[in-house]
């Protein structure tokens, strides 16, 4: 299952989003969005979790948590397409 990560910080990182998801079970994609211009993080992220009972305990257990000093927004990704015409970091 694909995940909408919102409100990570400018200096969040894919591992640090692997490390955080992967408490919850196994993390295939870490998708962190940039700006095409700067090169900066927009806040968010995409992670991929095959398992989609795993998936939904930490869409549940990471909504609205604190993560780096900031509250995530965390559900499931309403977009069917993969994010792979992103760049990532």
């Amino acid at each position: 299952m694909e995940i909408y990560v919102g409100g990570i910080g400018i200096e969040c990182v894919e591992e640090d989003l692997r490390k955080l998801f992967s408490q919850y079970g196994e993390v295939t994609r870490v998708a962190i969005i940039t700006d095409r211009d700067t090169g900066y993080n927009r806040g968010f992220a995409f992670c991929t979790m095959p398992d989609d009972a795993q998936a939904d305990t930490a869409m549940r257990a990471l909504n609205a948590a604190k993560f780096q000093g900031q509250p995530l927004r965390v559900n499931k990704s309403l977009s069917t397409r993969a994010h792979t015409s992103y760049k990532t970091t």
